[in-house]
């Protein structure tokens, strides 16, 4: 019997398409090499545990069989929130690992030393877990889509809310010396224009520094009623401790970043952070509201089985959950042709979809011209015992 092997070599090749040539790294037909970059020590580790949430959502899907019949093998490496230590990494994941893209790669400094890399060698780098505004520049970054409402979008919802609700006051902004925390401050000088230096104080600190208490005593000494914390976790913690301790009376507002209840509340105490604002996306774990809500139910299963003893009311875990069900819905939409080419279309082809964690009229659009997944929030206000969400789904096109 004769075999035409040319012939077979032919079906192969139209068979595995795309996803199967040379010029694209990390696929396999067993497999896909996905990089991932988080602060799982330093500074920012309490935000890091975003990456620990990542790692555990893909393992769910590897268990279930993966995608498209591919496992994927999610490489993610420690930059201790540091920019040369990310730079480090994500070249070991390009040229060494050869991973296809990056998906999930968390922080400000190290995304803006990786950034101009990543693009020269053509590597996606998907839903980053950064709000910086610079990043939603599509033709500045147009290898990527960000994973959180942008830090722009957030300061001016903030901002609009303390004009309605304390006209008359002056406002306190807390910030971390880098993008992240000076986003917000640019926000609120782009909402309140020439009123900005009458009404706003702001004060920064570095995240070397041991502690923000001087910096929360000198702003409460400007005389303002209502302090906005623009950081991370740890120090944002700090801050609402400390200014409970000295009896600032203020309204509290904290960014997304710092939103978790068992990474900046419990630290800072339950009780001091009464009355606390933040803007979300999420259900809230706490909330007996969401205690029979199908998405909640499920991604209790997904703790109990993949993350087991950790604190559930810490929302790093959730936002590294979100991450990993954007992350299959993409890679899904992919189909068979997972060239970076597709996969970054597919990243910015999501059309109104709804993780079933995320807040009652929240939706994911992304475009060619709008790389922001999340583009929605609503304030909600620490009780002492869970969030409660007041006022309507806040969009950043009415911003």
């Amino acid at each position: 019997m004769l075999v035409n092997w040319k012939a077979i070599a032919a079906v192969v090749l139209l068979l595995s398409g795309p996803a199967f040539a040379a010029d694209e790294p990390g696929i396999s037909a067993t497999e896909i090499k996905i990089g991932g970059v988080f602060p799982f020590s330093g500074p920012a580790s309490s935000i890091g545990l975003v990456g620990k949430g990542v790692i555990a959502y893909i393992q769910s899907v590897n268990d279930r069989g993966g995608i498209n019949g591919r496992k994927i093998n999610y490489i993610a490496y420690d930059d201790a929130y540091s920019p040369p230590k990310a730079v480090e990494h994500v070249r070991k994941l390009v040229e060494s690992d050869e991973v296809s893209f990056m998906f999930g790669q968390l922080g400000t400094p190290g995304l803006s030393a990786t950034a101009k890399y990543l693009r020269s060698k053509g590597v996606p780098s998907i839903a980053i877990i950064s709000g910086s505004s610079k990043f939603t520049d599509v033709a500045s970054y147009p290898l990527t889509t960000t994973g959180l409402v942008s830090y722009d979008t957030e300061g001016k919802i903030y901002a609009k809310y303390l004009t309605k609700t304390l006209p008359n006051a002056k406002y306190a902004i807390l910030y971390q010396n880098d993008d992240l925390g000076k986003d917000y401050v640019s926000a609120f000088k782009a909402f309140l224009g020439k009123d900005f230096d009458r009404k706003v104080v702001a004060a920064s600190y570095e995240v070397t520094e041991p502690t923000v208490d001087s910096q929360v005593v000198n702003l409460k000494s400007s005389g303002a009623d209502a302090l906005v914390i623009a950081g991370t976790p740890k120090f944002a913690a700090q801050a609402i401790r400390q200014a409970s301790v000295i009896g600032w009376k203020a309204t509290v507002i904290i960014n997304f970043p710092s939103g978790s209840v068992g990474g900046t509340l419990a630290p800072a105490g339950l009780d001091k952070s009464v009355g606390v604002i933040v803007g979300t996306t999420n259900k809230d774990i706490l909330d007996p509201t969401w205690k029979d809500d199908p998405g909640m139910q499920t991604y209790r299963a997904f703790l109990d089985k993949y993350l087991p003893g950790v604190d559930i009311t810490n929302g790093s875990y959730l936002t590294g959950y979100q991450q990993g069900v954007l992350l299959e819905q993409i890679l899904k939409q992919c189909g068979n042709d997972l060239s970076r080419k597709n996969i970054l279309a597919q990243a910015k082809n999501l059309r109104d979809f709804v993780v079933p964690t995320v807040l009652p009229g929240v939706k994911v659009n992304t475009t060619d011209t709008v790389n922001m997944i999340w583009t929605q929030m609503r304030l909600q206000r620490w009780t002492g015992t869970s969030w409660e969400g007041f006022g309507e789904v806040l969009d950043a096109k009415s911003e």
